[in-house]
């Protein structure tokens, strides 16, 4: 019997498996392999330092960050005393794998079936990817970290069917050279109505390769044309095409994360995607340490209630960046003129220094608290209406 069975072996899962491995616990890590999940690849530093993750998986390392308007105007925000690092989850998400395996964490690859308990504990049956046969792994606890939609918690966790989500969508392009549209050395944001009515579309270098996509709530949304016309208002049309890739994001953190018993969440399947940004990474990753943490402590302790940890952890830090980035989305998201009043704020320094300093270290800046007010000025102004659109 296994101590924890973790369900899915993207960031969150593999993260949740080396660090119970790390702690001397028994671990399976289950993942159905073959699925590259669309994602812009962003990572901040901060990540690289508390996951231990060399410069060496990095594709590159961005310097600029460009906000398109649906006016098509542009506001350019260099990245100071930083960078945004930027991997391909069909690599990256390997290496974490590989890197849970080789601290000790017993791999399967198969796909997730449901959840018995014959004498009380768990027994998770899976089908073998290679004989599709149903198989068992018996364990004390599980960690579902088996994405968006997880059918770990739409089996077990209360509130796991409706948590809202963005359809996301990606292709992998092979980049050009530097052209007047396009840098290597820079993400492009577009946040236009006519890419996407509610969320944004994007163009984040990888180096020898770019994805381009975007995302939206609505499902009457065409994500394939959206993103068509996207690579064309990029000059990227032309570019070859070396994948293509979709699948829901969530946008909201449950309200509960465990089952009261046996069974937590974690990442995706928890919904801890940044609102307004749609970051995933570091936040997954850090949804796996949570989760592995309230996991041993509910195995020290043989309390069922320390599960709860996972989400109280995770909020407790995280919280009030969620609040703030959901109350954004929901005032400048809605329409294109609250777009085109979006991207006029961050042409104020304050608000790029702010943003990518809180980016980087995940926490909200706190030191400038007359900038903090500068800026709730202006936004003031540009939500009641009070100054032009395109006002800076």
């Amino acid at each position: 019997m296994y101590d924890v069975v973790v369900v899915g072996g993207g960031p969150s899962g593999a993260t949740a498996a080396e660090d119970l491995v790390r702690s001397g616990h028994n671990v399976a890590l289950l993942d159905r392999e073959g699925r590259i999940k669309p994602c812009g690849g962003a990572i901040p530093p901060r990540l690289m330092r508390d996951f231990h993750i060399g410069e060496e998986q990095l594709l590159t390392k961005v310097t600029t960050a460009r906000m398109i308007s649906p006016t098509g105007r542009r506001v350019d925000i260099p990245i100071e005393n930083g960078y945004v690092g930027m991997v391909d989850r069909k690599d990256f998400d390997p290496f974490l794998r590989q890197r849970a395996v080789d601290a000790g964490a017993a791999y399967f690859t198969g796909t997730f079936v449901r959840i018995e308990r014959p004498d009380g504990h768990p027994v998770v049956i899976y089908r073998d990817k290679a004989t599709q046969e149903e198989r068992e792994l018996p364990c004390k606890l599980l960690i579902g970290a088996d994405g968006a939609k997880s059918r770990v918690g739409q089996a077990e966790v209360e509130g796991a069917d409706k948590v809202p989500l963005v359809f996301a969508y990606h292709e992998i392009i092979k980049a050009p050279e530097a052209t007047d549209t396009y840098d290597p050395m820079r993400c492009d944001v577009i946040y236009d109505g006519a890419i996407s009515p509610d969320f944004y579309g994007w163009v984040f270098p990888h180096g020898g390769t770019t994805s381009v996509g975007m995302g939206s709530e609505q499902s009457s949304v065409n994500l394939k044309e959206a993103t068509a016309a996207l690579r064309v208002a990029s000059g990227l049309s032309e570019c070859e095409t070396l994948r293509k890739e979709g699948a829901p994001i969530p946008l909201k953190p449950m309200d509960r994360w465990d089952n009261g018993k046996d069974v937590v969440l974690a990442g995706d399947a928890a919904g801890v995607v940044a609102p307004s940004s749609g970051e995933g990474i570091y936040y997954a990753m850090v949804g796996g340490r949570v989760a592995a943490t309230a996991c041993a402590a509910t195995l020290a302790s043989g309390r069922v209630k320390d599960l709860k940890l996972a989400r109280k952890l995770f909020m407790r830090e995280h919280k009030t960046v969620f609040r703030v980035l959901a109350s954004m989305q929901n005032a400048y998201y809605r329409s294109d003129d609250r777009r085109e009043r979006f991207v006029s704020l961050c042409h104020d320094i304050d608000v790029q220094r702010l943003t990518f300093e809180a980016y980087m270290n995940k926490k909200l800046v706190k030191a400038r608290p007359m900038a903090h007010l500068k800026i709730g000025i202006k936004n003031l102004a540009h939500l009641t209406g009070l100054v032009k659109a395109e006002h800076v």
